[in-house]
């Protein structure tokens, strides 16, 4: 912008427009477009526009648990050392990243800067936490098992799988980050369906994602209707456990129902306080235990 006479004496007052970025989903470690090439728009808690996000549609879940799956052995198989590695990387990149999630945060859940931030610091400490516990989980959910016989018996837990999770709808970045590490950090993929009315902090942790070292599939971020979203997830046979953090009575009975058909784990939702201690809860709760019986010889 200059205000600077040009040669007719007028003054130039034109001003720049600003470049208003397009999000998209995160799947695979890439970000496509939405398969139905639909948008919504995405405002604060003022009802002024943020920006437009993707509209994921069935086939984009589809898609989502496909790379998932193609994830999870690479994933399960690499050392709980690693993967605690891994994670906390990506707590470091957050770090670097706190104003943006400040900011976005605010906008989101119309909190003043300075409550935005101890929700960013917390959500980052609490990646860190998760990322602590990736070689020491073994020990509180497996060991050895006193028998009466001849016998070793040994415990060890095992991740479920691919794991569908909505993220909470109020905490747009600490519940997102509360739901999302515990499940990944015990070896486990997710398809996530981010907050639906603000799901840019949960895009914005793509992007955090794409250039950590964490494997391309491991985390999977669509953000749209909660409810369009869930129900392919909830049917979907091969997810083998759904987080219903983020739905409300009515839609989680409606995928209990739809969970039951091949059996899937499914963690109920119910009032949580995000912003307190986490325990363990989550961390064990799509984990297998796998036990192994082994005479002791003579």
């Amino acid at each position: 912008m200059s205000d600077k006479p040009d040669k007719t004496g007028k003054t130039d007052k034109s001003e720049r427009l600003s470049v208003l970025k397009t999000y998209k989903l995160y799947v695979g470690g890439k970000f496509p477009r939405s398969e139905s090439g639909r948008v919504y728009e995405v405002t604060d808690s003022k009802g002024n526009w943020l920006a437009n996000a993707p509209l994921s549609s069935r086939k984009d879940a589809r898609d989502a648990v496909v790379a998932a799956r193609k994830a999870f052995g690479g994933w399960s198989g690499a050392t709980a050392y690693n993967r605690g590695q891994i994670l906390y990387r990506i707590a470091e990149m957050l770090e670097g990243r706190r104003d943006q999630f400040i900011a976005e945060v605010a906008d989101a859940e119309g909190l003043s800067k300075s409550k935005a931030a101890a929700q960013v610091d917390a959500a980052i400490d609490r990646w860190v936490w998760y990322a602590g516990w990736s070689d020491k989980v073994a020990q509180i959910a497996g060991g050895a098992n006193p028998v009466a016989g001849p016998y070793f018996n040994l415990s060890a837990p095992e991740p479920t799988g691919v794991v569908a999770v909505l993220a909470p709808q109020e905490s747009s970045f600490l519940g997102l980050v509360s739901v999302i590490a515990p499940a990944i950090v015990t070896g486990n993929t997710v398809v996530v369906a981010a907050s639906e009315g603000a799901p840019l902090p949960a895009l914005s942790l793509a992007e955090v994602l794409a250039t950590s070292d964490l494997p391309g599939g491991v985390v999977n971020i669509l953000s749209g209707r909660t409810a369009e979203i869930a129900a392919p997830l909830a049917a979907h046979q091969d997810v083998n456990a759904i987080d219903l953090a983020g739905a409300d009575a009515e839609l989680a009975k409606t995928l209990e129902e739809a969970a039951a058909d091949n059996l899937k784990r499914v963690l109920r939702p119910g009032p949580v306080d995000w912003a307190a201690a986490p325990g363990t809860g989550r961390l064990l709760a799509f984990l297998e235990t796998k036990t192994v019986w082994h005479p002791m010889g003579v």
